[in-house]
């Protein structure tokens, strides 16, 4: 697909973003508190669209996949400025991930049909 976007373009994207049309970054403990309060947005949307929460008339306008791609963006945006490699540490991340887990969720009873 020709949109498509590797994590490492994704953070190129947003720095040049940041550094053109958002001035500079928010620091960090500020971004820190924008992710939390953009997974609670995401949180929000869960809970009323499939959860028991019936919704409101603010919730009309909100979309998951826009809320989830802001968690995203600041995520990225403390990627960057705490120096972190996305691609290298999501391919780490799979693989502890793989190692850890390679026998626990087939074993899990609670995760069987």
């Amino acid at each position: 697909m020709p949109n498509e976007l590797t994590l490492e373009q994704a953070q190129q994207k947003v720095d040049e973003w940041i550094k053109t049309i958002g001035v500079r970054y928010f620091s960090e403990l500020t971004n820190m508190a924008m992710l939390s309060e953009e997974v609670g947005e995401v949180a929000r949307i869960i809970a009323r669209e499939y959860g028991e929460q019936s919704k409101k008339k603010s919730d009309s306008n909100k979309n998951l996949a826009d809320e989830l791609a802001d968690v995203l963006f600041v995520v990225i945006c403390l990627a960057n400025q705490t120096g972190v490699d996305l691609t290298k540490a999501f391919q780490k991340n799979l693989e502890k991930k793989t190692k850890r887990d390679a026998k626990r969720h087939k074993e899990n009873k609670k995760l069987k049909k």
